[in-house]
């Protein structure tokens, strides 16, 4: 069976809580994958399917008691964010029908966050599913069986990224190929699939965000998406968007705010000491998948003949960490430092006393002294395509 981190947690969720199991993930991030292998013998409403949808929008329990087989215990409703209100529905599974386990799925954190925060207040536990982790893209594809968090680990323990590491694979030509085609878990079996990646784009942006009226102009949000894209590991300019789509500032920050809680993109804010010269307001912007990000560009050349090489390795280091992060529970705070005069650490992880400066560059590069000038107690280290694992 297909490992993920959070087999685990999804596990247990039944065993220590009550709670309806809200289980949030972009689309094809494989959320009903692991709860068919968790829950095997759970009952699935799939709101994808008209009848079901439209019987579970009557919002009348008689129904759904019909609907649900005496002899299954948990009820899974897929794709929940297509409902009206999935806060309603499952409010009515909770109270008037204690005897059954709820578990909600969406892809559209938006919808569901929105719908359901007043009518499952004290209800809900929420995880989250991502794209693979490096790691688990290495144990699924059988190329080396380790279940940890390497990359934030040796981040946090220095003498990990000091220490010279032998593996029985190519792990640059393996990094090589993540960076261009990304980690959804299709690509495990279906390898450097360009056909998949580009329906994915058109699907996430013409399906989903449409059917869910999320967006009035499908152009604008891809041609958004698009420049969002150029731009990974850059500051966002709400001003320079607009001019260049030629909408208003108000719109950009709207998309740009459904774009993050439909999980296609996600926005680090600044790292600010109590020095002036320190950026204070703008954040950089990144992809949670690189394949859907190199599909939006249409560009699936390999790594050695791209000039975006250093801001897709940024990508992938960055988006790693806010994995593990995630799923070991560790909750590091996550934030970018630059000064106007162009001092800069690529990320920031702060927790408590702790506080480390990461530089992730391609290969090895000398520290900057600025960043442990300004924050002695501070932690600074450097991360590489050598050295992350």
């Amino acid at each position: 069976m297909y490992f993920r981190h959070l087999d685990k947690a999804l596990k247990s969720h039944f065993q220590k809580r009550k709670e309806v199991l809200v289980l949030l993930g972009a689309r094809q991030v494989g959320k009903t994958t692991i709860l068919k292998k968790i829950f095997p013998s759970a009952f699935y409403l799939s709101v994808d399917n008209e009848p079901i949808r439209k019987n579970l929008n009557l919002f009348d329990v008689a129904v759904y008691r019909q609907m649900i087989p005496l002899d299954r215990k948990i009820i899974v409703i897929d794709e929940s964010h297509l409902l009206k209100d999935p806060g309603r529905v499952a409010k009515i599974f909770f109270d008037q029908i204690p005897n059954k386990k709820l578990i909600l799925t969406g892809s559209s954190s938006f919808r569901i966050k929105n719908k359901t925060a007043e009518s499952l207040a004290g209800r809900k536990i929420e995880y989250y599913l991502y794209p693979l982790t490096f790691i688990e893209y290495l144990n699924q594809k059988g190329i080396l069986p380790i279940k940890g968090f390497q990359i934030l680990e040796n981040v946090i323990n220095k003498e990990n990224l000091e220490e010279k590491k032998y593996y029985s694979f190519d792990l640059e030509g393996v990094l090589d190929n993540v960076l261009v085609f990304g980690l959804y878990p299709a690509l495990v079996n279906q390898p450097n699939d360009t056909l998949y990646l580009k329906n994915l784009a058109d699907s996430v942006v013409f399906k989903d965000l449409l059917d869910l009226s999320l967006v009035e102009n499908t152009k604008v949000a891809k041609d958004l998406l698009i420049l969002l894209a150029y731009q990974i590991g850059n500051l966002v300019n709400y001003s320079e968007l607009a001019n260049k789509i030629r909408v208003d500032e108000r719109t950009i920050k709207r998309y740009l705010q459904i774009f993050e809680q439909s999980f296609i993109i996600f926005t680090l804010p600044p790292y600010l000491g109590k020095k002036r010269d320190e950026i204070a307001k703008m954040r950089k912007v990144y992809f949670y998948d690189l394949g859907l990000r190199n599909s939006l560009i249409d560009n699936f050349k390999s790594v050695n003949l791209r000039v975006d090489e250093g801001a897709l390795f940024e990508n992938f280091i960055i988006v790693e960490i806010l994995k593990e992060n995630y799923y070991s529970g560790l909750g590091f705070n996550l934030y970018f430092w630059r000064t106007k005069q162009g001092a800069e650490v690529d990320l920031v992880l702060e927790k408590d006393d702790q506080l480390i400066g990461v530089e992730i560059k391609t290969h090895q590069k000398k520290l900057s002294k600025a960043f442990k000038n300004r924050f002695p107690h501070a932690k600074l280290v450097a991360i590489n395509k050598e050295n992350f694992l």
